[in-house]
């Protein structure tokens, strides 16, 4: 029999519906009656007890809220009723320990990579271009409007085709209602077969904001340039502005003083004329993708992988089925050598105590707690908060608080140690779980990971989101299955059967490594990267949940 409720941990006071439950439903569980006061739509919580002003809310084993006035089992969890509250956080030098999970039959498995001199090994071979100022940009939409169909990395031949048709009955006085649309199928012909793709890294940054925002956005970009996923560079700048090119080639030789990759600079305000410009970097790239189109994947230990984890347009099965997969996946990755990175600081509001007592040391749980204090103090001073982070979306599908939200992500981080913790653009050096810090934000957060060297991001949904990153590929994983058919042109992996009670959380992890060795060897293409969802926000450190 399905089951219709689940306790996620046995401290919980609160019971998850796994679907709908319709008011008056009876349900037992553990041997304990409870009758559904309301209507208890799937992935939101009813009270296991009666409740009083002040009580406290537990899931997930933690506090994630107080009640706000008298309710009576069975009642619904809303943000009428309930209001986030977390536990105060401190460094307590707990003695933490950890049973990594077996790893044995792993212990030989490889992936095809791309060895780069300084030991790194990424899980594709991209080709990047680089503006220093977003004046810019307009130079780099042309390039890439010029490269991109020639060389086979357009998606929008389908788009293109049916506007088309559009336009002709239109000057034909034809109706349009019966224009086909004919959805692109096989793989494209791309020119460069050894060259997965070439990004473009569009920003509003570089001039006209704080020097503290150029001198993060040179960290950032160099950060990009030196990512193992990317093989050549083509760096385009005005001249003039903030962010100048020698600041770049120097945060790019702090991180790696032996930079041997292709690095093409040009300067408009040196250039005879825009065109100038324009056809050099064309020609000069072209060049340059013919030279790293000579690198081949070779064989790779699966410690060499970097793998970011991300949850957004997040539910309430969220805690539940995907994230905790993709904690395992992550759990095993640690176990064999390999560096996974978990971001989203105002995402582990209300699981602060668990990090800190998971840190090797007291210099990293000391570095996680100022990094959450200063962040969130910044929040407060503008009349914001880590609380305000659940969007409506969010509420909608059973997030009531950010403490719910916050235990439920993060669980796809599984349950090792924090070895590192790592402010925004540091790089990730040590094998083990790092906490990054960035927004809560998708594509903050996900920018901000690559940064920190993650050549796979593993990004769990729960309502769906079209989000991918330019230089690292982002497989998404939904939590229920009722998305993952919904949204399948987006949705690479579904998690659902663990909601169905058809697989457990370790056998699901275990398929979620299984697809990312596929993925780093080029043998599988996610979604994200299939439709160029290639989205860069850089952080300049002011307030984003």
């Amino acid at each position: 029999m399905k089951k219709l409720v689940i306790r996620i941990n046995n401290a919980d006071n609160v019971l998850v519906a796994l679907q709908d439950l319709p008011k008056g439903t009876e349900i037992v569980h553990e041997g304990i009656s409870y009758l559904t006061e309301e209507e208890i739509p799937a992935k939101h919580k009813f009270f296991m007890q009666d409740m009083k002003a002040g009580d406290e809310v537990i899931m997930y084993g933690v506090l994630v809220g107080k009640v706000q006035f008298e309710l009576k089992a069975g009642m619904r969890m809303s943000v009428e009723n309930t209001k986030h509250a977390a536990e105060p956080f401190a460094y307590r030098n707990v003695d933490f320990k950890w049973e990594a999970p077996d790893v044995s039959r792993y212990a030989d498995r490889k992936f095809y990579g791309y060895h780069r001199k300084n030991g790194a090994v990424g899980t594709a071979n991209y080709w990047l271009f680089i503006p220093t100022v977003f004046c810019e940009n307009r130079n780099l939409d042309i390039i890439k409007e010029s490269l991109y169909g020639e060389l086979g990395y357009a998606v929008d031949a389908q788009y293109k085709s049916y506007t088309h048709k559009l336009v002709q009955a239109y000057e034909n006085g034809e109706s349009i209602e019966n224009i086909s649309f004919e959805p692109k199928t096989g793989k494209a012909y791309r020119t460069f077969k050894n060259v997965d793709g070439i990004k473009f890294l569009t920003h509003n940054g570089g001039c006209g904001g704080t020097r503290q925002d150029s001198d993060t956005l040179s960290k950032l970009l160099a950060a990009y340039a030196n990512h193992p996923n990317v093989a050549g560079i083509t760096v385009l700048s005005l001249g003039c502005q903030h962010l100048q090119v020698e600041d770049f080639k120097r945060d790019l030789l702090t991180l790696d003083p032996n930079f041997d990759k292709p690095l093409l600079i040009f300067e408009q305000q040196k250039a005879q004329s825009e065109a100038q410009l324009i056809q050099n970097a064309i020609k000069s790239t072209f060049e340059g993708l013919m030279l790293i189109n000579k690198q081949e994947r070779t064989e790779a230990p699966l410690s060499k992988l970097c793998v970011g984890v991300k949850c957004g347009g997040s539910d309430g099965f969220s805690g539940i089925s995907a994230n905790p997969a993709v904690g395992y996946c992550a759990d095993l990755l640690v176990a064999l050598g390999a560096k996974v990175l978990s971001a989203e600081f105002p995402e582990l509001c209300g699981v602060e105590q668990e990090m800190i007592d998971r840190s090797v040391d007291q210099p990293t749980a000391e570095k996680f707690i100022r990094l959450m204090t200063e962040y969130d103090d910044l929040a407060h001073k503008v009349g914001s908060g880590f609380y305000m982070n659940p969007s409506p979306g969010n509420i909608k599908d059973g997030l009531i608080t950010d403490a719910i939200k916050s235990a439920g992500a993060a669980r796809k981080a599984g349950s090792s140690p924090v070895v590192d913790v790592l402010d925004y653009t540091e790089p990730a050096t040590r094998p083990g779980l790092s906490l990054v810090c960035t927004p809560g934000n998708d594509v903050e957060a996900t920018t901000g990971k690559a940064a920190a060297g993650a050549t796979l991001i593993l990004f769990t949904t729960g309502l769906g989101t079209p989000t991918g990153n330019p230089v690292c590929p982002t497989i998404k994983v939904a939590t229920n299955s009722l998305l993952a058919k919904r949204m399948s042109d987006i949705i690479d992996i579904d998690t659902g059967a663990v909601i169905n009670g058809e697989k457990t959380i370790n056998e699901m992890g275990e398929d979620i490594l299984e697809y990312c060795i596929k993925v780093a060897s080029g043998e599988e293409i996610p979604k994200a990267v299939q439709l160029n969802q290639d989205d860069f926000i850089p952080w300049k450190r002011g307030v984003s949940l």
